[in-house]
């Protein structure tokens, strides 16, 4: 697989998937001002700390001023207590229980979706791996799943910055980014308050009615905080599950004899889903604060840096996985980092989990030829916190 990925338009920071190490597990970089943890025991270390390694933080290192409403109700920039209670208002909506309900429609969905391929083409992203969670996330919110190609144009303006952490970024640069990403969302955020503003009026059996009628600390949230809240619910909702389904369908097809395998043997879909998150991790960093000095991989990290907890090269950690840089469909245990680690963790993991073996099965049993188009390589994702198919052509005959 090390072999194939060399070919593949990845970004280059992303050195891990070359089969490149880290010459140490925590290394400063002097140039942005930060902080990179490569390995995996000091990246869990950093994850179980959010006392030491701040969420909240992570905005007051920016060489610009971020707005305080930027962060209310975004459950990515809290640290607990405040954490917590948000997230506490939409485990229920997540829970076992209901995630395993939506098996039905997750299934007829990826059916319907399929039905409408014609010929012996296949486009797995526009096809299936976008549309589908988009799909199951907007009808949990209580959004119009025919408004999805409205959130795929937000989803790119979030994304279509560079994306790299810095505390030493060119500030003009950067407030331009800013300024232009805060015009490009103004129609999101109109839309998310019109929908706030009708559950309020009209209460529906969904999560944006659940959200408008709960309480923290015996107050209601603002439109800020619910605005931001249900962003990262819609945002984080589909778009790992969009890059874990073609991850996976790229790692398989990289490797035939495995494919063959679970085709005959269903049973070990959801173990070579868990290999995929780890091998091409959909989100590969996190950014955190030190809110104190504090000695990690044996460096000394002084207060108030930024720190980038690097998952995706943490999962190929030759001190925790056996064999790290191979794609291994039957590897377990497979303590990956692919959904994060400690109050951080994925709320939407078992869904996605869902939605991945779900799709992979009948991708199996209605395209028992698929494969990778040999004329249309794989594009990715450009964004270098993302590892994700941004195209995958395939044949179905």
């Amino acid at each position: 697989m090390t072999s194939a990925a060399a070919g593949w338009d990845v970004h280059p920071e992303q050195f891990w998937l070359r089969g490149r190490r880290p010459a140490e597990p925590v290394v400063l970089d002097e140039e942005r001002g930060v902080w990179n943890v490569y390995g995996y025991d000091e990246a869990v270390t950093a994850l179980a700390d959010p006392k030491t390694f701040s969420s909240a933080h992570v905005n007051d290192l920016f060489p610009v001023d971020v707005p305080a409403e930027a962060s209310a109700g975004n459950l990515l920039d809290l640290d607990p207590p405040d954490h917590r209670k948000l997230r506490n208002l939409v485990t229920k909506g997540f829970s076992a229980k209901v995630v395993a309900g939506l098996e039905p429609r997750i299934a007829a969905l990826t059916h319907e979706l399929l039905d409408r391929v014609e010929g012996d083409a296949l486009e797995l992203v526009d096809d299936l791996a976008y549309p589908l969670p988009v799909i199951v996330i907007a009808e949990l919110l209580g959004l119009p799943a025919s408004d999805r190609e409205l959130f795929r144009d937000w989803v790119d303006v979030l994304f279509a910055q560079n994306n790299e952490f810095s505390t030493t970024a060119d500030k003009e640069k950067l407030e331009a980014d800013l300024a232009t990403q805060h015009e490009g969302l103004a129609p999101m955020t109109q839309y998310l308050r019109e929908h706030a503003a009708q559950r309020r009026k009209d209460p529906r059996d969904d999560l944006i009615s659940a959200l408008v009628q709960a309480e923290v600390d015996g107050e209601r949230l603002t439109d800020t905080e619910l605005v931001n809240f249900t962003t990262v619910l819609l945002v984080a909702g589909h778009i790992t599950t969009t890059m874990l389904l073609g991850n996976t369908a790229l790692c398989l097809d990289a490797h035939p004899d495995q494919r063959a395998r679970l085709r005959e043997d269903r049973v070990g879909i959801p173990t070579a889903i868990e290999e995929s998150l780890r091998f091409l991790t959909p989100f590969t960093t996190m950014a955190r604060a030190t809110t104190r000095a504090v000695v990690l991989g044996g460096r000394e990290i002084p207060a108030d840096q930024m720190v980038l907890l690097s998952l995706g090269a943490a999962n190929r950690d030759h001190r925790r996985f056996a064999d790290a840089d191979r794609f291994d469909a039957r590897r377990d245990p497979n303590p990956h980092l692919g959904f994060g680690r400690g109050i951080h963790f994925c709320v939407g993991a078992p869904l996605a989990r869902l939605e991945g073996r779900i799709a992979i099965d009948i991708l199996f049993d209605r395209f028992p030829a698929l494969r990778v188009d040999p004329e249309l390589p794989p594009t990715f994702l450009p964004a270098p916190i993302m590892t994700g198919v941004r195209t995958l052509h395939m044949r179905t005959a």
